[in-house]
């Protein structure tokens, strides 16, 4: 391992304390203060953190009282929401807690950190060794179809039965399964639906084109990205930016056209290549204000607060739930979502059973897993997540893998002015393609959209850009 690596990793587990308790509460590793970043975000180099002549020193979890007759099950998550999920099922499900202890390791993804550790600990073995764990969009494949892939077991040999069946049944997007499949065998399940919408201002929608209607709105800005442009001067000439910055656009071009990587080659598809001209639009004709994803500048954006009032964000429903409500200050209620330009999916978690568990725990494993991604039952996580009645205290809609459960729930939420975002983001999921993807994404994208934005900034050609993003990919993960 590169010595820089080694006191990166160092310095990191230094710096944040790793949870590993079998309490009723369950403490997310926070990142540093300062502006929120895109836990996709990663700046290390994949080819090291696995190195198994220098490996990184998994954290260690805490001395856990494990009762006779009791098995732990360890849980290794990014944040804190399958553990909570988990202690939600515990409250359901009291008999579980008689015959399996989880024992939850929540460490922040920032800087790659969770994935480091993970690599560690999944490599380590031993009684820490995580039993289930989880992985976001930006990197689930690497657990699911790449360098890691062998440290997760099928569902099968988990012993869930009649599988596919059950996928079928519960109409799981198509996308989140092929993420899941390691040769035809599915490894891991999400309990999410990303497909993603425009989020765009009522008032502005009004003000412009005289109407509000996200059924009008999608024919001023889709499909295709000529339409949405063509919108994006009006919003201008009417003193609006269409975005908040050109990273919110990379949101949906980024996960379409073709993969990375093809027969071991980098392959920069047409679609993707077409950002480099979205972003100098978008600096040029001002089309924009310019704000860094996950920036103060983003945030004020939403509350309408920024240098102009923003037109649209482009995301999926844990955007509007999770970050836009809450940031929108006055502006709440000012919203509604109207089909994208182009159909695009953007994050998602899937949880993933470890190859090397513990035999004992197998059971508890494979229960928790089907209540999190199978269950369709009014007890089953994602039918309470989608109608808010997951937790006492907060009645949060949100859109969940299965169609099923979507199609019948209810997903009107005051934030979009009582639209209903199921409407939309249901047909959104279909155009989420899951053969996009490949192991490197999370470094290859940030990459890509750096020099794309060099170039519309005028602070390198479009040559040089090019030659340094392929120069980095060379360097960084011996692909030319």
């Amino acid at each position: 391992m590169k010595k820089w690596l080694l006191l990166a990793v160092v310095a990191m587990f230094a710096t944040f304390a790793f949870t590993g308790c079998a309490c009723d509460e369950v403490t997310d590793v926070q990142p540093p203060a300062g502006d929120v970043t895109d836990p996709g975000d990663v700046t290390t180099d994949p080819g090291d953190v696995t190195d198994p002549a220098d490996p990184a020193d998994p954290p260690v979890a805490e001395d856990v009282y494990v009762p006779e007759g009791v098995t732990r099950i360890n849980l290794w998550s990014f944040t804190d929401e399958i553990p909570n999920m988990i202690l939600r099922y515990k409250e359901m499900n009291p008999e579980f807690t008689e015959r399996f202890l989880v024992v939850p390791t929540v460490v922040a993804t920032d800087g790659g950190g969770y994935q480091i550790a993970l690599d560690a600990a999944l490599a380590g073995g031993g009684a820490d060794a995580p039993d289930l764990f989880a992985a976001e969009s930006a990197f689930v494949v690497r657990y699911t179809q790449g360098d890691m892939a062998h440290h997760a077991m099928t569902f099968s040999s988990l012993g869930v039965d009649n599988l596919m069946g059950r996928i079928s049944d519960a109409d799981i997007a198509g996308y989140t399964v092929d993420l899941g499949s390691r040769d035809g065998e599915v490894v891991a399940l999400a309990f999410q639906h990303t497909g993603s919408a425009v989020i765009y201002r009522r008032s502005l929608a009004e003000q412009v084109w005289g109407t509000d209607d996200p059924d009008y709105v999608r024919t001023r800005i889709g499909p295709g990205w000529d339409r949405f442009f063509e919108a994006a001067a009006e919003m201008n000439a009417a003193g609006f930016a269409m975005v908040s910055g050109a990273g919110d656009v990379w949101q949906a071009v980024r996960n379409t056209g073709g993969p990375w990587i093809v027969n071991d080659q980098l392959d920069i598809h047409p679609d993707r290549m077409a950002f480099f001209d979205y972003a100098s639009m978008l600096y040029r004709n001002n089309w924009m204000n310019d704000a860094s994803s996950w920036s103060g500048a983003w945030f004020a954006d939403m509350a309408g607060e920024g240098e102009r009032p923003v037109f649209a964000f482009l995301g999926p429903a844990w955007l509007i739930n999770y970050v836009m409500a809450g940031s929108s200050g006055e502006t709440y209620g000012d919203w509604a979502i109207a089909v994208p330009p182009v159909g695009f999916s953007w994050g998602g978690t899937w949880v993933i059973p470890a190859n090397n568990m513990n035999p004992e725990a197998r059971d508890g494993v494979r229960e928790l897993i089907e209540w999190i991604t199978l269950d369709t039952t009014n007890t089953g996580l994602q039918y309470m997540w989608a109608n808010g009645t997951l937790f006492d205290d907060n009645d949060t809609k949100d859109a969940v893998a299965s169609g099923l459960i979507m199609a019948g729930a209810d997903g009107t939420i005051p934030f979009l002015g009582g639209q209903d975002m199921f409407d939309v983001l249901i047909p959104a999921g279909a155009y989420a393609d899951g053969s996009l993807f490949t192991q490197h994404d999370e470094l290859i994208n940030a990459q890509f959209e750096d020099r794309a934005m060099d170039y519309a900034r005028g602070d390198m050609t479009r040559e040089e850009a090019l030659d340094s993003f392929r120069g980095w990919v060379l360097e960084t993960l011996d692909i030319s």
